[in-house]
């Protein structure tokens, strides 16, 4: 069965937070506020994930319990026949890493970690909450992975739109309308590492408002750019708001053309 097919496209997408076991409470009760969202009951066997459930509409934001590392993100897909899901990220690449009873994780060829899960009817897209919106995650990838990064993504996901974003260091896979998280690529410029990722929230032109909103809920300012700005919310995980509109996602008008972090 091709990615294309009805079976293996994607119906909706989760983006989930991923913070260390300490700091996991106080990512949920940060990233609630942010989405202006419950927190649900934990599940799993150690009660490492929570949805964070908005009034009215379906979620899109989950947070997860990490044992290692410092956390970081991860996308969950949903689609109404896993098993092919699966089999056609194996075929571009991709490498199962647990299987579960009808949910899988899997590892990109430059080592992303994401999800495929069924598909149980979510399709009300979360508003825009005090001017942003969570709805991208930043997968940073090294040089050597580049390319063949982009390739898989855009073959994985081929009714999502693929293409350049404004720098050569950045490559846009956008969802069809409706869907609520996007991905963007980024080429690492500081040597060979470690794949990682973090969320991106677009703020249109609220991106100071949200950045004092966001400090008032606990996030501290790590660095100011001319189209975005880096936090850490109060579990050490580093995230970004950006100056894109936060209805489509895309630039602000009347924007004349892409700038450096915009896309992102």
């Amino acid at each position: 069965m091709s990615p294309s097919a009805p079976a293996a496209r994607i119906r909706w997408t989760y983006v989930f937070v991923d913070r260390p076991a300490a700091g996991f409470e106080q990512a949920c009760a940060f990233w609630a506020g942010v989405t202006d969202a419950r927190v649900s009951e934990a599940r799993g066997e150690r009660g490492e994930f929570v949805t964070l459930v908005p009034e009215g509409v379906d979620a899109c934001v989950k947070v997860q319990a990490v044992d290692g590392g410092v956390g970081g993100a991860h996308p969950d897909f949903c689609v109404e026949d896993v098993a092919a899901f699966v089999g056609a990220a194996r075929a571009l690449g991709a490498v199962v890493v647990a299987s579960h009873e009808g949910w899988a994780v899997l590892r990109s060829p430059a080592g992303q970690l994401f999800c495929a899960v069924p598909w149980g009817g979510e399709s009300v897209r979360p508003a825009v909450v005090d001017g942003s919106r969570v709805d991208q995650i930043c997968v940073d990838v090294p040089p050597s992975g580049y390319d063949a990064e982009v390739a898989f993504w855009s073959g994985l996901l081929p009714d999502w739109t693929s293409r350049p974003g404004s720098r050569p260091e950045f490559h846009v896979v956008a969802p069809p309308p409706g869907l609520p998280i996007r991905m963007l690529l980024q080429r690492l410029d500081d040597g060979e590492r470690g794949v990682s990722a973090h969320l991106d929230l677009a703020c249109g032109s609220d991106v100071d408002a949200v950045r004092a909103r966001h400090e008032g809920l606990g996030a501290a300012l790590v660095a100011v750019h001319p189209h975005w700005v880096v936090l850490r919310d109060p579990a050490g995980g580093l995230y970004c708001l950006t100056g894109r509109d936060p209805r489509t996602g895309g630039l602000p008008r009347p924007a004349a053309a892409e700038s450096p972090r915009v896309d992102s």
